[in-house]
């Protein structure tokens, strides 16, 4: 009895992760060219893959790059289906796990068979069968883009626009379901045959037999070339644009601070201008008092040269009675004062003797304390005869 559809999915999914578990785990010169930190991502894509469409299963075959290089690389070989016009078609194609997967995308290529041709100017296939121009291997990003979603958006875009048809039809068609018998190609079938018989191709080894026998592989390595040298271009434009963009907010906020400082700048100017007319007039006003007092000093100066003759004591007349005495009394405490001094000072350099030091300092000190004495009273004197002058000029 044949199993049912989701128990041949099932064991689908299962062959599956026992191929992939066998293949990653080997080691040595076996072991696939893939890093060690991703393994366990591939298998999980290809796993996924394998459980949303049976048809596209992993392996291992022999790759040969553009410059003549051969590694063993996964792939997921089959076909992708579309619906086009309520109908289901399979497409046969292969993706390709290059190197550098999941961190790169990988290369998809459609593997039409002999009663089949590539549709021409497909904006998504070129003539080799490359699909270069899927917006989701462009946007492809680590870690989040993967095969699943990969095949899905192909399988939707060529259900829009398919990119093959059969030798028997014109290109714009849908497009028809390979033979699996290998003579010439058969004629046109209804839409219907074709929607309930799935794609059935050979399997190849090597992708250098994918593309049909009638492209010249210079011209697939120049268009490769120069697709790649396009895709680099627009790589370094638009970082060399962030760069420059980045370097013009830069510039601006540095325009922006140069500017302020400028201001501040001027405000300082107009500051030290304001200042300096201060300081001018300033100059004026004092250049014209020190005219005024020398004119003053050398009017008195001539004055003063007139009374040189006269005597010191005569420069100062005391009011009354006890301001001379008090006068009198300050001159004296001043005197005695400056005559220990002068002791002090003699004694210290060893002209005076000590003995004679105590003798005359005892003497002086007794004078200056009756002078001292007799000034407090003529202050006190002063002071009550400043009370009675004041109450006698008081009001009765």
């Amino acid at each position: 009895m044949a199993p049912s559809p989701p128990a041949a999915a099932a064991s689908d999914a299962q062959y599956a992760q026992q191929i992939l578990n066998t293949t990653l785990s080997q080691r040595g010169l076996s072991a696939l060219p893939y890093a060690e930190d991703v393994k366990w991502l591939i298998r999980n894509h290809l796993v996924a893959l394998a459980d949303a469409f049976p048809s596209l299963r992993p392996r291992a075959a022999l790759f040969t790059h553009n410059d003549g290089r051969a590694a063993h690389l996964l792939q997921a070989d089959g076909t992708i289906p579309i619906i086009q016009a309520g109908a289901v078609y399979n497409l046969p194609a292969v993706l390709w796990l290059p190197e550098p997967y999941p961190r790169a995308p990988p290369l998809v290529f459609l593997s039409p068979t002999r009663d089949m041709l590539i549709k021409p100017h497909h904006p998504l296939v070129d003539r080799s069968g490359l699909v270069a121009g899927a917006p989701y291997l462009r946007s492809w990003v680590f870690p989040s883009s993967n095969l699943l979603d990969l095949a899905r958006s192909l399988s939707h875009l060529f259900g829009l626009d398919p990119p093959l048809f059969s030798r028997s039809t014109p290109p714009n068609p849908l497009p028809a379901a390979p033979s699996s018998s290998m003579h010439p190609a058969p004629s046109p079938r209804p839409p219907s045959e074709y929607a309930s018989r799935p794609y059935r191709f050979p399997a190849s080894p090597q992708l250098a037999a994918r593309p049909p026998s009638t492209e010249d592989p210079a011209e697939v390595f120049r268009r490769n070339a120069i697709t790649k040298l396009v895709d680099t271009a627009y790589a370094d434009a638009a970082a060399l644009g962030a760069a420059r963009a980045a370097e013009v907010v830069a510039l601006s906020a540095v325009q922006a601070e140069l500017r302020g400082r400028g201001e501040s700048v001027d405000g300082g100017v107009r500051r030290i201008a304001e200042e300096m007319e201060a300081l001018e007039r300033r100059l004026q006003d004092v250049t014209m008092a020190t005219d005024v007092i020398e004119a003053w000093v050398a009017e008195n100066r001539k004055g003063a040269a007139d009374d040189v003759d006269s005597e010191a004591e005569g420069a100062i007349q005391p009011a009354d009675a006890l301001s001379r005495q008090m006068l009198d009394c300050t001159v004296a405490d001043r005197a005695l004062e400056d005559a220990i001094y002068a002791l002090d000072r003699g004694v210290q350099e060893g002209s005076v003797p000590f003995d004679g030091y105590l003798r005359s300092v005892r003497a002086l000190a007794r004078e200056q304390f009756f002078q001292r004495v007799l000034c407090t009273k003529v202050n006190r004197a002063q002071q009550q005869a400043q009370v009675a002058r004041m109450a006698a000029r008081a009001p009765p």
